[in-house]
């Protein structure tokens, strides 16, 4: 059988979900127009613009490794969860090309994104492709319609959580228009939370796992992708950029009404934070402010009480033991990262 040995480290883990599901994943990439395979290509840091091959490697691969690990988590061997991990990899590419776009950012793991580097029509459609040959590979998969059905309720919490991240953009930092916490842990929850538990419910589901074992999985991981943006949040302003890519105060600088930011807003030593927000080169003292307001405290202590739910979650579910003491390493490893 091919699973991951319970005493492996969480980037051993990532490594040999990788090596399991990239020959697939390429494989299902390359089906593709051969410009639209480049590009999808690019996007996953397999080559530059022109398809040379690309020196550095591209994502974590936290969303295919969930997959795997939800099959081993029904008994099954973790191969089972690779029509699974390859789909919701193209989906999460998928999301990142037209989030890029969405946000105008211009950069993707140090390098252009997707849209700058061959324009924003092609972008689109590079994502497009993606969103089409995820649905394919999961449609010809074992249980292929319930397969497509919980992926595709997934992607409806997504695009909410996209929409409402969007609409946040709009809306003043103070009076009753304000985005509340309570808002934000939502959106996070759909744009970030439900592809990490749909991951890891439909490797369950090919894994042979049922009803209630997969959707412990999927609330599970709903949980810990609030927990991974809110702890991507707070990088996002204290973060050293070595390790982030970011640099220090970029979250500020573009004004993102982030957890640790609306967290503080709501205190009252935080007066005068809504004048520091929009005065360009302040975001140092914003972020000083912001941490005296206690808004870095409240976005980790969050952050750990949807780890705790994630984490009991998994210890009532009937899992193998092996894959489930892995899972909540894995947990552990995604919120406690760099910080």
């Amino acid at each position: 059988m091919t699973t991951v040995q319970a005493s492996s480290s969480v980037p051993e883990l990532l490594a040999h979900c990788g090596q399991l599901v990239q020959p697939a994943l390429r494989e299902a990439v390359g089906r593709l127009h051969p410009w639209v395979a480049e590009m999808a290509g690019y996007s996953f840091g397999w080559c530059e613009v022109g398809g040379a091959p690309a020196p550095a490697p591209g994502g974590k691969g936290v969303r295919q490794a969930l997959a795997v690990l939800g099959a081993e988590a029904a008994g099954a061997d973790g191969r089972a969860g690779i029509p699974a991990a390859v789909a919701v990899e193209l989906v999460h590419a998928f999301s990142l090309l037209h989030d890029d776009i969405m946000d105008g950012d211009a950069t993707r793991r140090r390098r252009p994104a997707v849209w700058k580097a061959y324009g924003t029509g092609p972008a689109v459609l590079a994502g497009d492709a993606l969103f089409a040959l995820a649905v394919e590979t999961l449609a010809a998969a074992p249980q292929g319609a319930g397969t497509v059905r919980l992926l595709s309720g997934a992607l409806v919490d997504l695009v909410r959580g996209q929409a409402d991240d969007l609409l946040f953009a709009t809306r003043p930092w103070t009076g009753p228009e304000r985005v509340t916490p309570e808002e934000y842990r939502s959106m996070a929850e759909g744009k970030t939370g439900a592809l990490l538990g749909c991951a890891a419910a439909l490797g369950a589901v090919l894994g042979g796992a049922g009803e209630a074992t997969a959707g412990a999985l999927d609330r599970a991981g709903r949980h810990l992708g609030v927990a991974f943006q809110l702890v991507d949040d707070v990088l996002g302003i204290w973060g050293d950029p070595a390790v982030t890519g970011k640099p220090v105060g970029g979250d500020l600088r573009e004004r993102k009404k982030t957890y640790p930011v609306l967290a503080a807003l709501g205190c009252p030593a935080a007066r005068g934070l809504p004048e520091l927000l929009d005065a360009p080169g302040r975001a140092a003292e914003a972020a000083a402010l912001i941490e005296a307001a206690g808004g870095r405290t409240a976005a980790l202590a969050e952050a750990r009480a949807r780890t705790a739910a994630a984490r009991a979650l998994l210890a009532e579910a009937p899992l193998g033991a092996d894959a489930a003491g892995q899972l909540l390493r894995f947990v552990d490893h995604l919120v406690n990262r760099e910080l």
